[in-house]
C-alpha cells in the first residue's frame, strides 16, 4: 500500500504505541477500583467512537470493504478488543498478577509462529533471538514482583487456559492488523474496529451502566477517563497499525515488551511503587531484545 511509513519511523510508532499503552494500564488502576469493568470498558470504547467520527470516512480513492476485509475487521476487533479482555481479566481473577505476567511474555513467540503460520512470513534468526530474549524478560520481570495468591486455586487450570486464549488473541490482533494494513488506512482500521467493539460491548456496559450511580464519580476521575480512552482506543491504535504497515508482524510482536516497561516507569514516577534491582534487569533484558529487532543489518558490499 502506498504512502508507508520508513523502517525507522514504523519503529518509533509501534515502540510509542506500546508505551502509552503501559502507561496508561498503569494510570487506569484508579478507576478499575472505581468503575466495574465491562462498563469502563463500553465507556471507553464510546468515546473512542465519538473521537473517530471523521476517520471512519474511506480516504481518497480508496476502494469498497470487500467482504473478507469486513470479516478481517470484524474479527481484529472480537479478538483484539472483546474477547482479550474477557479472557485477560477472568484469568488474573482466577490466578493473579504474576502468572499472567510469565503467559503474557509468550505473546512475542505467539506473534512470530502465527505470522509464519498465515502470514508466510520469513523470520530472521536475530528476530528469534529477539524473542527469546523479550520472552526472558518479560518472565523474569514477572517472577520478580512479590507473589500473590490465587484466589480460586482449585480453578487455577481454568485461569492458565484463559490467559493462554488471552496471548493467542493478541496474536491474532497482530497478525490481522497486518493484513487490514495492506488494504485500508491506520485511521479508518482504528475507527471501525472501535466501533465493533462498542457494538460488542453495549449489553453489558448499558446493564452495567444501569446499576452504577454515576454522581459519585470525581471530575479528576472523568478526566483521567477521557486519556484512557483516546489513549486506548485511538492513538495506541493508530501508531500500531501505522507501524504495521512498514514492518513484519513478527518482528512488530517484540516491541509488546515495552508494555511492562512503561507500566513500571510510571509506576515508579507517578504511583510511588518501588521496584527490584532483579526487575530492573529483567526490564534491560526486554529492552536488549527490541535492540536487537531493530539494529540495522549489515548490507553486503
Amino acid at each position: 500500500m502506498s504512502g508507508s511509513p520508513s523502517r525507522s519511523l514504523a519503529y518509533l510508532c509501534l515502540a510509542l504505541s506500546m508505551a502509552l499503552v503501559g502507561s496508561y494500564v498503569a494510570l487506569s488502576k484508579p478507576l478499575v477500583a472505581l468503575f466495574p469493568v465491562l462498563l469502563l470498558a463500553w465507556l471507553r470504547f464510546g468515546i473512542g467512537a465519538v473521537a473517530m467520527l471523521g476517520w471512519l470516512r474511506p480516504a481518497p480513492g480508496e476502494a469498497p470493504l470487500s467482504a473478507q476485509t469486513r470479516w478481517l475487521l470484524f474479527l481484529e476487533s472480537f479478538f483484539g478488543n472483546f474477547l482479550f479482555t474477557l479472557c485477560m481479566v477472568t484469568g488474573v481473577s482466577l490466578t493473579s498478577a504474576v502468572a499472567a505476567g510469565v503467559t503474557m511474555s509468550a505473546i512475542p513467540v505467539a506473534v512470530a509462529v502465527l505470522s509464519w503460520l498465515l502470514l508466510r512470513e520469513r523470520i530472521a534468526p536475530r528476530t528469534w533471538v529477539a524473542v527469546a530474549l523479550a520472552v526472558l524478560g518479560i518472565a523474569l520481570y514477572a517472577t520478580a514482583q512479590p507473589a500473590q495468591a490465587t484466589s480460586a486455586s482449585d480453578r487455577g487450570w481454568l485461569g492458565q487456559a484463559l490467559l493462554l486464549a488471552a496471548v493467542l488473541c493478541e496474536a491474532a490482533y497482530a497478525v490481522i492488523g497486518k493484513r487490514l494494513t495492506a488494504v485500508l488506512s491506520p485511521k479508518r482500521i482504528s475507527a471501525i474496529i472501535n466501533l465493533w467493539g462498542f457494538v460488542l460491548s453495549t449489553p453489558a456496559g448499558v446493564y452495567a451502566a444501569w446499576h452504577f450511580s454515576f454522581g459519585a464519580v470525581p471530575a479528576p476521575m472523568w478526566a483521567l477517563l477521557l486519556f484512557y480512552a483516546l489513549a486506548a482506543c485511538m492513538w495506541t491504535v493508530w501508531l500500531w497499525m501505522t507501524g504495521l504497515r512498514a514492518v513484519p508482524a513478527a518482528q512488530a510482536g517484540i516491541f509488546t515488551v515495552l508494555l511492562p516497561v512503561s507500566a513500571a516507569v510510571v509506576g515508579m514516577l507517578v504511583l510511588g511503587e518501588q521496584i527490584s534491582s532483579l526487575q530492573l534487569l529483567a526490564l534491560g533484558i526486554a529492552l536488549l531484545s527490541v535492540v536487537v529487532a531493530t539494529w540495522p543489518a549489515r548490507r553486503p558490499a
